[in-house]
């Protein structure tokens, strides 16, 4: 997409209520729109806000098959509260399951840092190039305040590493203001974000987080440096 027109689009909705947002970059955007949800308080206020356009945007998740049952417990009442969703499950290859097992066990991922990026890249990196495959616009939940790193975006940008538009509503939210609209509109939440699971991904990768600690402290918390699994890529840096 041309310069000027994600230009166009980032001060357009610059200071709109997050709901307007929403609504004018589906209704002024042209191709196809996806939105990746993982159930996360963040994620569970835009499907709220997407909800009724549905018709206009694909929803999906990616299940990596070591999920807390807490999670499923999310999705399942998110359904019930919005029917008219449909939302999409994207599973790893079984063959890449297998071959992972195989050569570095079924928790090889506490062994090294690269045993670990390896098994993130077969449950959610492959899994997530064929969600978004021939989308236009990426629609995700990634805020400012989430780590350093993410005060360097905008609403719209070009995603160079999957070729297409990444568009993040929440950018400039605080946790405490997605908090409270989710309390305003009854939004279901993951009954683990109460205990202290800020940021949930896989069962044997996350902790709760103790009282200051950061954001991300608790995934991947017995590694060192920055903890991403390589999902959100900007300026060569992961998210």
């Amino acid at each position: 997409m041309e310069s000027n027109k994600l230009e166009y689009l980032n001060k357009a909705i610059e200071g709109l209520p997050l709901k307007e947002a929403i609504a004018f970059i589906i209704e002024n955007f042209e191709g196809k729109k996806v939105f990746s949800t993982s159930f996360g308080i963040e994620d569970q206020l835009l499907t709220h806000c997407i909800a009724p356009h549905i018709d206009e945007v694909t929803v999906f998740t990616l299940d990596t098959g070591r999920q807390f049952n807490e999670t499923y417990e999310v999705f399942q009442r998110t359904l019930t509260k919005y029917p008219q969703l449909d939302i999409q499950t994207y599973f790893p290859e079984e063959a890449d399951i297998k071959a992972y097992v195989n050569s570095c066990g079924i928790n090889g991922f506490y062994n090294s840092i690269e045993n670990r990026k390896e098994c993130c890249r077969i449950r959610k990196v492959k899994p997530l190039q064929r969600a978004i495959k021939g989308a236009d616009l990426w629609i995700t939940g990634l805020r400012a305040e989430q780590s350093a790193n993410r005060e360097e975006m905008q609403f719209l940008e070009w995603d160079e590493a999957n070729q297409l538009v990444k568009f993040n509503p929440l950018l400039h939210y605080s946790l405490k203001e997605v908090e409270a609209e989710v309390d305003l509109y009854n939004i279901p939440v993951n009954s683990l974000y109460k205990q202290g699971y800020l940021s949930i991904g896989c069962a044997p990768c996350t902790r709760a987080l103790a009282e200051g600690e950061d954001f991300r402290a608790g995934r991947w918390w017995w590694e060192n440096g920055k903890k991403e699994c390589g999902l959100h890529i900007h300026s060569d840096k992961n998210y």
